[in-house]
């Protein structure tokens, strides 16, 4: 019997993935860029056991659904595949903040999965290769294997196909403050959008610049251009909203207070402030600001009608294994940085 225990961070993405070019590889159809998330993770701890018949997936205390054992134990299979065993594995995950609402719970979920899973199982990847492999369970997950600011390079297939850092964490400190509008499961996952994205008549357009906005996205945060960030990262963010509303089946996320919080910080960088919104698949707002402003700008938040928590973050260090034993159950409240 074998164990191992890992953290990794959510992260946000600045340039989105949405659609794939191979479902079952994840291989997006455009890359993307985004900034881990300091204080927030996901710790899972992986066990091998001879004595199992079958793969056991505990999420903050309670049996997984069959859907998501399912899906664990197909990435699983995989790694199996890889190292030559037959071994079923108990995974016990647990995650600081609200799950499947569009915080990149199954980035997290999937990076640590990868770490702790392969530690158990005895395989020792480079980077790249973890980050390839957190793709294939979900394609977010390979972004918060490396540390800060994060690139996915879209690669040809599944080799070239990984994330690199472009930034450690101390380049910019940004804070996102997480507009939690609602904190219940959305009803569509993520997997099933990428499925529908190029039904919009839209996600051609959408993919033919995604490497125009990247090449701005990247601009800006080795330029450190606040300005330049916030209307990039707000043109992409709209755009993958637009596609997800032009499918079919069309897919809103949006609620009444997300507008709001999207209308509050378009009249607040009016008024000077520097700040810009960003909305992964879900309802809730990731409001970005130079660290300086993030106090002022996080209680502004929470005076908005319909927001009921403000989660703040900075830029996070990459995924890293804990000891063996690391007790999953007494995960902290914030999880701790590197330094």
């Amino acid at each position: 019997m074998t164990t191992a225990s890992a953290q990794a961070n959510p992260n946000i993405a600045f340039i989105k993935y949405w659609g794939n070019r191979d479902d079952a590889l994840r291989l997006p159809a455009n890359g993307s860029i985004s900034m881990n998330l300091d204080g927030l993770c996901t710790i899972t701890g992986v066990t091998f056991d001879p004595d199992l018949s079958a793969d056991h997936l505990i999420i903050n205390g309670i049996a997984a659904s069959e859907p998501a054992r399912r899906r664990v134990q197909d990435f699983l299979d995989h790694l199996r595949q890889m190292a030559g065993t037959i071994l079923y594995a108990r995974v016990d995950s647990r995650s600081n903040f609200p799950i499947g609402v569009g915080i990149a719970s199954s980035a997290s979920a999937f990076a640590a999965l990868s770490l702790a899973a392969c530690a158990a199982i005895g395989l020792d990847l480079s980077p790249a290769e973890l980050s390839r492999l957190a793709r294939r369970g979900s394609g977010s997950a390979c972004r918060s294997i490396p540390s800060g600011f994060v690139e996915w390079l879209a690669g040809a297939e599944d080799v070239d196909s990984y994330a690199v850092s472009i930034a450690p964490p101390e380049h910019w400190n940004l804070i996102d403050s997480i507009a939690v509008v609602n904190r219940g499961h959305k009803g569509t996952t993520s997997s099933e959008g990428h499925r529908t994205a190029w039904s919009s008549p839209l996600q051609e357009a959408r993919v033919a610049g995604a490497s125009r906005r990247l090449q701005s996205c990247r601009r800006a945060i080795q330029e450190r251009d606040f300005a330049s960030l916030a209307d990039i990262m707000e043109l992409d963010s709209n755009l993958m909203h637009a596609v997800m509303t032009t499918s079919t089946p069309g897919l809103i996320y949006y609620l009444p207070a997300t507008l709001a919080v999207i209308q509050a910080v378009r009249r607040w960088r009016e008024e000077g402030l520097p700040v810009g919104y960003t909305i992964d698949a879900g309802p809730n707002v990731h409001v970005i600001t130079p660290a300086e402003y993030a106090d002022p700008v996080a209680e502004r938040i929470r005076g908005i009608q319909g927001v009921v928590q403000v989660i703040c973050a900075g830029p996070g260090s990459p995924a890293r294994l804990l000891r063996g034993d690391y007790p999953v159950s007494n995960a902290p409240e914030r999880c701790p940085s590197l330094e």
